[in-house]
């Protein structure tokens, strides 16, 4: 993509558009009003917008100069030309040396451009040359006419000549005289035209065919580092073919030796009677040593925090404790739809398991609901403390559980059955409610 579009600036360095055949030229600024109408305003310049408003069949004549300049300078406008030249069949219609053609080759940035812009400005040069001539071939048959007439006149006059024939003839003579020079001058100038044309179609044809060697050349450059590219991508291959085949006999030679030494070793264990698995030596040792009771409690959020967040974690409210430490001036109902909010985000954040118990005795309302939220009351009689208890006692040994209370009877309980606790205010903290 690069080199495209370096190919690209450098053709617009070397073909600016007011330097192009006229011809040439004309058909950019064309395809240019063409593409102003099409574009959304917002992506052409102010003054392309003022362009853009002008009817399609008054654009490329009344703002031929504005559209030009924007194709030379504003390089959106020129890329989004090229790119709707680029659809158009061009050569269909022109022919491979017409305008049409050089234009496009300019917009695209094409390897032969400066071939068909040389063909164009011959083609141009050829049209002004035979453009003069005519007006010349045309002036000399006015002029011609004009003798013509002038010697008939004088031929009459010469017949019956008047009183004043000598001034009259004198009269006609010079202005014989005058129009024979006229000619001449008419026929040496139509002369120095078709002259200077055969010398420009000369030279146009000589530069015509530098330009076309220095394309082959071109080619053949192209064509020779192409296959020095090709060469150079099968060596890469043949290398990395061997590399691949000389690591396979490594690996296979290694897996062999792996394999005589695995033997050996399932030999060893037969022979002498090995038995695998058990607890490792350091386990053996931390089964004896009972964690610390402190080790189990924490006033640190951030340490609560990953407690929740480890795999399979329950985690138990005391509801009541946490909602009378955080926002007590609220009801009891709207401590608990408040509390059971908070849980439910936090379950979803840490895919912990969690229960929030209250005490059952004053509840005449249904109990709040909350995805990822177990609910409970105490029944009649039966304190919350109690309910958390049978939570925790009926855990299997080993799995997480954290239980959050201020009570110290709860949180005690909670620590001798293997679970960690935490008050009220510090999980407060980790909802961000604290």
């Amino acid at each position: 993509m690069t080199g495209a579009g370096n190919d690209v600036e450098r053709v617009r360095e070397r073909h600016p558009i007011d330097a192009l055949p006229a011809a040439v030229r004309v058909r950019i600024v064309e395809w240019a009003a063409e593409v102003a109408g099409r574009v959304p305003a917002r992506d052409l310049s102010p003054a392309l917008q003022k362009v853009a408003r002008f009817a399609p069949a008054k654009r490329a004549r009344l703002a031929a100069t504005v559209l030009a300049d924007a194709v030379q300078r504003d390089e959106v406008f020129r890329a989004t030309l090229a790119e709707h030249v680029a659809r158009m069949d061009v050569d269909g219609a022109a022919g491979p040396d017409g305008p049409a053609a050089a234009a496009r080759a300019v917009l695209l940035g094409s390897p032969d451009v400066d071939e068909l812009v040389a063909r164009a400005a011959a083609a141009q040069d050829q049209v002004d040359a035979r453009s003069r001539i005519a007006e010349l071939e045309h002036e000399l048959r006015s002029t011609t006419a004009r003798l013509e007439r002038a010697e008939q006149q004088l031929a009459v006059r010469a017949a019956a000549p008047p009183a004043d024939a000598s001034v009259e003839v004198e009269r006609l003579k010079k202005r014989l005289r005058d129009q024979g020079t006229r000619v001449r001058e008419l026929q040496d100038q139509l002369a120095a035209e078709r002259s200077q044309a055969d010398a420009g179609r000369r030279a146009l044809a000589q530069e015509l065919d530098r330009v076309r060697e220095q394309a082959q050349a071109w080619r053949r450059q192209a064509e020779a580092a192409t296959g020095r590219a090709d060469a150079a991508a099968e060596s890469v291959r043949k290398l990395r073919e061997t590399t691949d085949d000389r690591r396979a006999a490594d690996d296979r030679r290694l897996d062999l030796l792996l394999q005589v030494l695995e033997s050996a070793a399932l030999g060893l264990r037969r022979e002498w009677d090995l038995i695998g698995g058990g607890p490792a030596p350091a386990e053996v040792v931390a089964s004896g040593m009972a964690e610390p009771a402190t080790d189990r409690r924490t006033h640190d959020p951030v340490r609560l925090g990953a407690w929740i967040a480890l795999p399979g974690t329950h985690l138990i409210i005391d509801g009541y404790n946490v909602t009378k430490t955080g926002f007590a001036e609220l009801s009891l109902a709207d401590q608990r739809e408040r509390l059971v909010r908070q849980l439910s985000a936090l379950a979803a954040r840490t895919s912990a398991e969690v229960t929030v118990v209250f005490d059952g005795a004053a509840v005449t309302t249904s109990r709040p609901f909350a995805r990822g939220v177990r609910v409970l009351f105490s029944a009649p009689g039966i304190q919350a403390d109690d309910v958390i208890a049978d939570l925790v006692r009926a855990e299997p040994t080993g799995r997480p559980m954290v239980v959050i209370s201020s009570d110290r009877r709860v949180a005690d309980h909670a620590t001798r059955t293997g679970a960690r606790a935490a008050p009220s205010s510090v999980f407060l903290a980790v909802l961000g409610g604290g």
